[in-house]
């Protein structure tokens, strides 16, 4: 008995020695943890990756390539020098081995009054994204570990609200003075016992609008509606007896408004190459079934042509693909118990989403009922032989667009990002719209198939991230700090959770872990001004005081007078996005096709004096637009009444037109668009007035 105890005190005095002890422990392999751990070691501290990944860089080296950034300006720190080491990669002729650099272009490239010496590329290859990351290890000498999984029931060591080690499966154990979780899922946030929410909220838990269930609500062309005729749920079109069509759920899809467990959908950011040389066949998955694909092949019966939308372009005739359309590469509703769900369900979730995404282009691509001038053209497409080679060239890292939330010391929400209340102590900047893909699939009343859950908002320009959304509350964990599963409402976090955003807040992160443990108090109780001196010297941009948007065109770059969207006086319930290609501003509005009569915008410009004008009415093109958009336009001699057809406007100077025609105006002059008698969308730009020079 005396040796057992004697073995046991022996034993656990091995243990504890065993505990690698750093200042900081990072959990996670995102980018955001290999630039939270360069941050560390940058200030002097002692720091460890503990990484559940092989491959460092999540999403940003796992194929999402054709970055998402909004307004480039605010992304500073060491996130900018990330798309520095791009720039330089590609600036050399060894970098273009598929592809002549000058066929390629600057797609992609800062330019040099905006970046000065520190150039900026923002769309890269996958390989040379997992490079960079690797070459951030090697040149700060980081401390990292790879294919450790936290043990999620009992790895988690805590004294009071300190989190003192963490355990993987294997065994080993990490010690350590401060703690980040970097990854998409918030499992270490989760096992420490912090607060955090999975779905979305109420609309009325943080007073938001977009928030919660949003059933006839229909943003970008992730719907049905974007197809010419409705698509029946049953796999007898019009017979519910004959059930219902694969991947489409039963279940009722909840009350406008709501809140549920719903998480927007999942993909791969999967990577294609047209090369020959290159070029590998679309394989075809184990279990394939091609009744999964009914649905895509009516629609594409509908004569639906954007299947190739999003083939987005980047280096050496390869791809950065994401989901376009109402049946496309993402995965909807087969993701919702993803984010708590154990090691071995997600590996299953994770297998299921490959072989739904692989047997979607094996469909395609050999099918036989597939059109087959589409079906020639996607032939030409494969996965590309130099990308992921250890995985048959595939992804190793599914979108996680969301996972858990953490409900921390504050709650970013939809109201801050718009700026209709202020951001207390920033810590970064945000500028990308407000995103959410598809988070189910449904039956119609009539028996249609519909999605609901995609919202494109634009944001109006950058918005601030406050430090108290990277800390849990108090008393939850004194030093811990949380900079990808951060706390953040559903809608909110559908900006926020861009790669060049969780790169800025894992520096603020690490800034904040190394100066609270410097000062030796919690990071609750860290003063703002000590960290904003600290990440205002490492270049971070905590505040944005020029032009709103960089994504559209300046209405000031154009001749005559330019009124955007945003410039008109509202009636109605108008919707915002920024879907199109171009267009004015930072977006445009649309009545959600309401065909309700009750959607109106007026525009009143100060015009510089009286005259003959050409009046101009902006909206960008689709098939799904009104062939008969009321617009009435108030002149000198009255009011004139017009029908418009949205469908096909004309391309000039950047965007799209309609002419109006010509008029005698005054400082009363007027143009009013509804959406009275529609038969689409009715989608508004701006207008113009343009002086006729006699």
């Amino acid at each position: 008995m005396k040796t057992t105890n004697l073995a046991a005190i022996f034993l656990a005095a091995f243990s504890s020695l065993a505990a690698a002890d750093h200042d900081i422990v990072i959990y996670g392999g995102t980018c955001s943890a290999v630039i939270a751990a360069v941050q560390a070691k940058k200030m002097g501290r002692s720091v460890i990756v503990v990484s559940p990944d092989k491959h460092l860089g999540g999403l940003s080296s796992g194929g999402l390539g054709f970055t998402d950034t909004g307004n480039k300006a605010v992304i500073g720190g060491l996130s900018r020098d990330f798309y520095h080491r791009v720039w330089q990669h590609y600036d050399k002729d060894s970098a273009w081995v598929q592809q002549k650099k000058s066929e390629y272009g600057g797609k992609g490239q800062g330019t040099p009054a905006v970046d000065g010496e520190n150039r900026t590329m923002w769309i890269f290859e996958p390989h040379v994204a997992e490079q960079i990351f690797e070459d951030y290890v090697k040149e700060f000498g980081l401390e990292v570990v790879r294919d450790e999984w936290l043990d999620r029931a009992k790895g988690v060591k805590k004294d009071g609200d300190k989190i003192t080690s963490i355990t993987t499966l294997s065994g080993k154990t990490y010690a350590g003075k401060m703690f980040i979780d970097a990854t998409y899922e918030g499992d270490l946030m989760a096992a420490a016992g912090v607060d955090y929410h999975v779905g979305r909220e109420a609309q009325s838990v943080y007073d938001e609008k977009w928030n919660g269930i949003q059933v006839g609500v229909l943003h970008h062309r992730h719907h049905f509606g974007a197809v010419k005729e409705p698509i029946s749920a049953y796999k007898i079109p019009g017979d519910p007896k004959s059930g219902v069509l694969p991947r489409v759920s039963t279940a009722p899809p909840g009350e406008y408004g709501a809140g549920d467990k719903g998480v927007q959908a999942y993909c791969f950011r999967a990577c294609y190459t047209n090369d020959p040389g290159n070029r590998v066949p679309f394989p075809k998955p184990e279990g394939y079934d091609a009744n999964q694909y009914e649905i895509l092949l009516r629609v594409l019966n509908t004569g639906w042509g954007e299947f190739f939308e999003k083939f987005d372009p980047i280096p050496n005739h390869k791809t950065d693909t994401n989901n376009h359309g109402p049946f496309s590469f993402d995965n909807i509703g087969y993701n919702h118990d993803y984010p708590e769900a154990s090691y071995e369900r997600r590996r299953e979730i994770i297998a299921e989403h490959r072989q739904y995404q692989q047997g979607l282009m094996w469909f395609v691509a050999n099918d036989p009922r597939v059109p087959k001038k589409l079906q020639a053209e996607l032939q030409t497409w494969g996965l590309p032989k130099d990308e992921f080679t250890d995985n048959g060239n595939w992804s190793h890292q599914l979108y996680i667009r969301e996972a858990r939330r953490m409900v921390g010391a504050y709650v970013m929400t939809e109201n801050e990002l718009l700026k209709k209340r202020p951001t207390p102590d920033s810590v970064g900047m945000g500028s990308y719209g407000i995103d959410s893909h598809n988070i189910q699939r449904y039956i119609t009343p009539e028996g249609n198939v519909q999605n609901e859950g995609d919202i494109g908002i634009s944001t109006k320009g950058p918005y601030e991230i406050a430090y108290g959304s990277l800390v849990p509350k108090k008393g939850q964990g004194s030093n811990l700090l949380v900079p990808v599963a951060m706390s953040a409402s559903h809608i909110a976090y559908g900006s926020i959770r861009m790669e060049p955003v969780f790169m800025i807040l894992g520096q603020s992160a690490a800034t904040a872990a190394v100066l609270a443990l410097d000062a030796g108090i919690p990071v609750q109780d860290l003063p703002y001004d000590r960290l904003k001196t600290q990440i205002l010297k490492d270049g971070q941009i905590l505040h944005y005081h020029g032009p709103k948007t960089t994504r559209g065109v300046d209405p000031k770059t154009l001749k005559g007078i330019v009124l955007d969207d945003t410039d008109a006086k509202v009636t109605g319930e108008w919707h915002e996005s920024g879907a199109a290609q171009t267009f004015l501003g930072d977006g445009y509005s649309h009545d959600g096709n309401a065909k309700d009569g009750k959607c109106s915008l007026r525009f009143e410009p100060k015009l510089t004096k009286p005259g003959k004008y050409r009046l101009m009415l902006a909206s960008p093109p689709n098939s799904n637009r009104a062939s008969n958009a009321l617009v009435e336009v108030q002149y000198a001699d009255g009011v004139k009444k017009l029908k418009v057809d949205l469908k096909s406007p004309k391309a000039g100077e950047g965007l799209f037109w309609i002419d109006l025609g010509d008029y005698e105006c005054g400082n009363d002059t007027a143009i009013t668009i509804s959406n009275e008698g529609a038969d689409g969308y009715v989608v508004v730009d701006g207008v113009r007035w343009l002086p006729v020079e006699e």
